[in-house]
């Protein structure tokens, strides 16, 4: 399978947890689907002190896995919000 393009998008989306509000990053997503994965390469500017965590509330929002051998994070539905 083909990898994600390296320059991607242009237009970047602030992504927060849904639950307490938070900034977790903001991130070049292309495409007007649900957010469902995040290619590493692609996100901008990283708010978390540790991968897949909330740094206001602590909840795990994503896990750590590769995506057409690319490191991504797997978006757990329901656990961010996207604007």
């Amino acid at each position: 399978m083909a990898k994600p393009n390296k320059k991607g998008p242009v237009r970047t989306i602030q992504v927060s947890c849904a639950a307490c509000k938070t900034a977790l990053f903001r991130y070049r997503k292309g495409g007007k689907g649900a957010l469902v994965k995040c290619f590493k390469e692609r996100i901008v500017k990283d708010y978390t002190r540790q991968p897949c965590l909330c740094p206001g509330c602590g909840a795990e929002f994503a896990r750590d896995t590769l995506v057409r051998g690319t490191p991504a994070y797997k978006i757990i539905g329901g656990k961010v919000t996207s604007k």
